[in-house]
């Protein structure tokens, strides 16, 4: 009973499946009544845990229509390291109820299926004709009862190295801090810092250079943004984040302002423009920078998008 299909096998065998089988009855009910997905209980194969899924009127997000959908699935994935997969092949079986035979479905000879987090399910989407499952001659719906089973065999496994998950945030929220610097004429550091301040889940401070910093050094006021707790965030791990730094005018109500995007992480922990301002510019009373030695200082933090490695 071949039935011709790229890459797919079906035909009839006399055993029954080697791991696991569920019966259903009253099926015409599940038809009626399910979610259109059934989950059986878990079996073990190859030392691991699987289920069946089963779709009575075929795989809606797949657009099957008039088929049963049938699939192995792998269980438990959340406890596997990350970039750990199982090779398998497997058979899925329906009793001919009549005949006391088994109709097989299974990939094409020597074809392994790689299962992991990210894809933890393989079966067919078309196993059978609802018109040739309900077809009483066939043998495989009798008294509204059907049998499907499974066999897996774990052919390999292998840890396919290191991997990052990338998730960029649809609709990111803006942040804003301020900061007020007082008696700059007293500054005698090489950097001051904001009390550390939260977005995004995470803490920053802006970085105040009074006389500037490397290339900046002597005549420009430098600015930059930094994460408060480096050591927080994984080795892994990065924020992408777009940022202004800005100097306000407490005259006129403008500002002088440095805009950027950048990858912040445990080895990049800050960004900022070691010329931010002249420094001639900050402290000219007609400007309105540094009033009664005092300034207005601001950042804007918009988180974009995150790296994180592949979880545990």
């Amino acid at each position: 009973m071949d039935i011709p299909d790229a890459g797919v096998l079906r035909h009839v065998s006399d055993a029954p499946p080697a791991h696991y089988m569920v019966q259903v009855k009253s099926f015409s009910l599940l038809e009626k009544i399910s979610t259109g997905r059934y989950e059986s209980g878990t079996f073990q194969a190859g030392g691991y845990n699987w289920k069946l899924i089963f779709y009575p009127k075929g795989k809606k997000s797949k657009n099957v229509k008039d088929h049963i959908s049938l699939y192995l699935a792998l269980e438990g994935t959340s406890s596997l390291r990350p970039g750990w997969e199982i090779c398998a092949t497997f058979r899925l079986f329906l009793l001919d109820q009549n005949n006391d035979k088994y109709f097989v479905v299974q990939d094409s000879v020597g074809k392994e299926r790689r299962f992991h987090k990210m894809k933890s399910e393989w079966g067919f989407d078309e196993f059978i004709p609802l018109s040739t499952f309900n077809e009483d001659s066939n043998g495989y719906l009798v008294d509204d009862t059907c049998v499907f089973g499974a066999e897996v065999f774990v052919c390999r496994e292998r840890n396919t190295g290191k991997g990052e998950s990338l998730v960029m945030i649809k609709d990111p929220i803006a942040y804003k801090h301020f900061w007020t610097v007082t008696n700059f004429s007293e500054m005698q550091k090489e950097c001051y810092d904001s009390t550390p301040f939260t977005a995004g889940n995470l803490k920053w401070k802006i970085q105040f250079y009074p006389k500037g910093k490397g290339t900046g050094l002597g005549n420009y006021l430098s600015l930059f943004l930094a994460l408060a707790e480096p050591t927080t965030l994984p080795p892994a791990s990065k924020i992408y984040a777009e940022i202004s730094l800005l100097v306000n005018e407490q005259n006129h109500l403008n500002h002088y302002s440095g805009k950027a995007n950048y990858w912040f992480s445990a080895s990049s922990i800050d960004c900022g423009w070691p010329r931010f301002m002249p420094l001639s510019t900050f402290t000219s009373s007609y400007w309105g920078y540094l009033v009664k030695n005092t300034c207005l200082v601001q950042a804007d933090i918009t988180i974009l998008g995150r790296v994180d490695a592949l979880s545990e």
